[in-house]
């Protein structure tokens, strides 16, 4: 390297270093033939030697490689032949038979000859061949060692036979108690196994010939290339070249220093002495030595690569870049460039202010408008800009921007501040400003225009609004003020305020332009965060609206639910607990894909829909089939009449589609206290999970339909379970379980173990549990929870009676009732029941069909059930004053709290309820004492 740069003693420019030992090589070479002194014809020669040397290894090792391999497969194969022949049936009796050799010496040529081994030898545990390739050795004594074979075991070695060297496998042929009757011998001869690698020599020499063509002309194809970058030089010639490279490095324009690593100038070029002002001896001497500036010293002694450090020397701005080297045969150095960028000096301040502002505006987009909160927004663009763009922020919104509404009014409320200190004066978060006419603010909003004060000193304007704070603000310091309109999509919302302190240099008509950027980022956010505000808030109170507001009095189940909305917005899931006659009671949970006010106007349609099914008293997959048709009908009208979904009249698609309820997944448990059973239905929901009075935990398997509007008119199959009083039913939506962290059986597990945990606990208990234990941290939709313990109606409660068809079995059973009543401590009730029960009864024999049949029910109040085989259902009538009937169902209407008709798998049951505080029949208004007693007699005479 000395010797390139002229760093020798004693070197001349005009006659390069090493030039003598250039001759000599030159020399050398000159003996050589013409193509080979070059560069490139060296390293083609040296290549070529090295691929004929790589040839032959390679050729050696494939042919040991081949022998090896056919010594592996020779032992394989022997050892498949005496171990196939060994256990070959025959074999045994053969050995066993008087004489064996006229059994196994045909078999054996044969698998001989099949298998291709030299040799297959079966003889006596004494070494006595019975079978051989050459019958005259049958009879005879083998040759080897076969102890391994005579204890059972399997022997593979090779060693000298009758026919020469040979890998020998040799088999013990066993009896049923393990004894060695024989052994079978089979072997193949290495002379066998050595022709056939010199079968393969050919092949492999031809391979290796093409590897070695297919190498060579790749090394031609190197040896062209190398030719034509080092254009045919010889070494001599290429070291001439480098040995004057230094004249063109010291015309280089920039300036260039070599510095050892100890510190050294080892040189310095013609320009970077001029730029540094250095001596003549300067190479050779420490930099510490040659009084360089500060800061280029610094630089210059750094670690790390720097690479345009700005540094000024004197006069002037030089851009240093140092990278380190170390070159073969040299000590590790640092080569360090310099540029002259004086003139470019004020181009570069601009540059940075405007790279900074870019920065600024990049780094917005991912600051400001990360969610959608009104008040979060304005506070991120208040926080992004202290104290990078002003020392001081606050933004203003219109009240009612803030609930969601549209602009209104002139009233602003402080919405977000941020400032360099906690001490100013502005005026807090949540401050209601009405600002002058001539204040900044004012002006903004009025003109949507943005509003700059370079020195507040000077205007009196905005102290309009409060003189006193606005001379506690020019004491705390502040002198500049800009205020840009919060403004999107033609809606004027308030105003973003910024501040500047007497440390800071003022705003500048500049900084309005990068302030304007900022909040029209943040304003396009803000509007979004309203609109979202207002969707919300009207989803949230129309879902509200349509949920239960609280569990309706029923003694059947002990019920507790959970209701938790998603965090990404309102939802469809719901839930009901439906009283139904005859004590029972129907739990309802679905749940309607997606979120918004579809989703919760959906969830109100089907729940409606729900009670009005259960209203006429259907089993749950009557109700989930009816619910099923209601979807697809609605799905059908809103797509309207042979117009493709989503389309416009004109053909075009619209962009905002109507979404179907299509999705929507529900399920109907129908307990009934008397038995203690539960009836399940679902569509596309998740089953329930049930625990037992013993603690037992498990998912009921409830045959699973498709979501509704997708059924198809296919039937539902139904589930029906007794459970013992005190079970858990537990039922939810898919909310409780889906999770990106998890998967749907983690999330069934969990909950199974968290039931079976909180046995024994009521069903408030068990909400609390499920929701701490199971819950995602954030769940992505919403979560409904039910939670039902089972309770019975006693036999103490129940009264049941079968009537003939016969109306003289009215009476008696009537007065088995009144009696039923008495015992029951129901006597107020009873005289209203007895007509009742005549009514129902009579009609039931009158025209109904066997079997008929009479329960009373104790709940609450009092329940009347009247059951036949007919499906006809009784309607009430106006009578005129001439008939003789058609007045005992309003009768019996207007003596029962509620009354009407259920159909069964055989028939129908018509039932009335009663209230125990309910007082008997009285005289209706306007008829007489005298006339409702007439009516009343004839019941009696029934």
């Amino acid at each position: 390297m000395k010797r390139r740069f002229g760093l020798s003693p004693g070197w001349d420019a005009s006659a390069p270093a090493g030039a003598s030992s250039a001759a000599a090589d030159s020399g050398r070479l000159r003996r050589l033939p013409p193509g080979v002194r070059t560069v490139a014809g060296q390293m083609f020669v040296l290549q070529i030697v090295i691929l004929l040397l790589f040839g032959a290894a390679a050729g050696v090792t494939l042919v040991l490689q081949a022998r090896q391999a056919g010594l592996n497969e020779a032992r394989h194969r022997t050892l498949a032949a005496a171990v196939g022949f060994a256990h070959a049936p025959g074999t045994l009796d053969a050995m066993r038979s008087r004489d064996p050799s006229a059994v196994l010496q045909p078999r054996a040529e044969l698998v001989r000859r099949e298998t291709g081994v030299d040799y297959l030898v079966a003889f006596s545990p004494a070494g006595i061949r019975w079978t051989h390739p050459d019958p005259r050795l049958i009879g005879k004594h083998v040759i080897g060692s076969y102890t391994r074979p005579l204890h059972g075991h399997l022997n593979t070695l090779t060693h000298s036979t009758p026919i020469g060297v040979a890998v020998d496998s040799t088999a013990p042929v066993l009896d049923a108690h393990d004894r060695v009757v024989g052994l079978v011998s089979a072997g193949i001869t290495v002379r066998s196994i050595e022709q056939q690698v010199i079968r393969q020599l050919p092949l492999l020499f031809a391979a290796g010939g093409c590897a070695l063509l297919v190498a060579t002309a790749g090394v031609v194809l190197v040896h062209r290339r190398l030719r034509h970058q080092t254009r045919g030089l010889e070494p001599d010639e290429l070291r001439r070249m480098y040995d004057h490279h230094d004249a063109v490095l010291h015309a280089a324009r920039e300036g260039v220093l070599i510095v050892a690593a100890d510190g050294t100038l080892l040189l310095a070029n013609d320009e970077a002495r001029r730029l540094l002002g250095l001596p003549e001896d300067a190479e050779g001497r420490q930099l510490t030595e040659l009084g360089l500036a500060g800061p280029l010293a610094t630089v210059l002694a750094s670690d790390p690569p720097a690479t345009d450090e700005v540094c000024e020397v004197g006069d002037r701005l030089l851009a240093v870049s140092v990278r380190p080297t170390a070159p073969r045969g040299c000590r590790p150095s640092s080569i360090v460039t310099l540029r002259d960028t004086t003139e470019l000096r004020a181009v570069a301040g601009r540059a940075a202010v405007a790279q900074r502002r870019l920065r600024l505006l990049y780094d917005a987009m991912s600051r400001i408008g990360t969610t959608l909160d009104v008040a979060r927004t304005a506070e991120e663009l208040t926080r992004f800009t202290v104290p990078r763009f002003a020392d001081y922020a606050c933004v203003d919104l219109l009240d009612s921007i803030l609930r969601g509404g549209e602009p209104e009014g002139t009233m602003m409320r402080r919405t977000a501040l941020t400032g360099i200190d906690a001490d100013h004066p502005l005026y807090p978060v949540g401050t209601l400003v009405d600002f002058a006419s001539r204040t900044p603010q004012a002006i903004g909003l009025g003109t949507g225009a943005p509003v700059l004060e370079p020195d507040l000193r000077k205007d009196a304007g905005w102290q309009e609004n409060d003189p006193d704070n606005a001379r506690r603000i020019l004491d705390h310091g502040i002198r500049s003020m800009l205020v840009v309109p919060v403004r999107a999509r033609g809606v004027l919302m308030g105003v973003a305020s910024f501040w500047r302190s007497a440390l800071a240099e003022p705003f500048e008509e500049e900084d309005r332009a990068v302030a304007e950027e900022l909040v029209a980022r943040a304003a396009v956010a803000i509007d979004n965060a309203r609109r979202y505000t207002r969707e919300h808030t009207t989803a949230v109170t129309l879902q509200r609206s349509l949920l239960p507001r609280g569990i309706p009095d029923q003694s059947a189940l002990e019920v507790a639910y959970r209701y938790l909305p998603a965090q990404a917005g309102v939802g469809g899931d719901w839930f009901d607990v439906i009283p139904l006659p005859g004590a029972r009671v129907a739990l309802v949970v679905g749940d309607v894909v997606g979120h918004g006010l579809h989703a919760a106007a959906t969830m109100g349609r089907l729940r409606t829909a729900v009670h009005n099914f259960s209203a006429l008293d259907l089993s749950p997959d009557e109700l989930l089939v009816h619910l099923d048709e209601l979807v697809s009908r609605i799905d059908s009208d809103e797509r309207g009449d042979g117009t493709a979904e989503g389309s416009l009249k004109d053909g075009r698609v619209a962009r905002d589609g109507i979404a179907h309820v299509t999705g929507a997944s529900c399920l109907y448990a129908l307990y009934d206290p008397v038995g203690g059973r539960v009836t399940i239905a679902r569509a596309g929901h998740p089953g329930p999970a049930l625990i037992l009075p013993d603690g037992t935990a498990t998912f009921p398997d409830v045959p699973v339909s498709p979501p509704l509007g997708l059924g198809d008119g296919m039937p539902v199959e139904t589930l029906e379970l007794e459970l013992p009083e005190g079970s858990h039913l537990v039922l939810y939506t898919d909310g409780l379980l889906e999770d990106r962290q998890r998967d749907i059986g983690t999330g069934l597990d969990l909950l199974r173990d968290t039931l079976a945990d909180s046995a024994g606990h009521g069903p408030e208990a068990l909400c609390t549990a499920v929701l701490d234990a199971v819950l995602p941290a954030r769940p992505i939709d919403d979560v409904a929870l039910l939670v039902a313990c089972t309770r019975l109606l006693g036999a103490d409660h129940v009264a049941e009676w079968d009537v003939p068809r016969d109306p003289a079995a009215v009476g008696p059973v009537r007065a088995e009732c009144a009696a039923t009543l008495e015992a029951w401590g129901l006597g107020d009730v009873g005289y209203t029941a007895e007509l009742i029960l005549s009514e129902l009864i009579t009609n039931a024999v009158r025209y109904g069909s066997p079997p008929i049949r009479v329960r009373l029910l104790r709940d609450r109040g009092l329940i009347c059930e009247v059951a036949d085989g007919s499906s006809t259902a009784p309607h009430p009538r106006r009578a005129a004053a001439t008939d003789e009937g058609g007045r005992g169902l309003f009768l019996v209407a207007q003596l029962a709290t509620r009354w009407g008709t259920r159909y069964t798998p055989r028939g129908k049951v018509i039932w009335a309820e009663l209230s125990p505080q309910q007082d008997g029949p009285g005289p209706a208004e306007g008829a007489s004492e005298d006339s409702t007693d007439d009516i009343l007699d004839q019941w009696e005479a029934l």
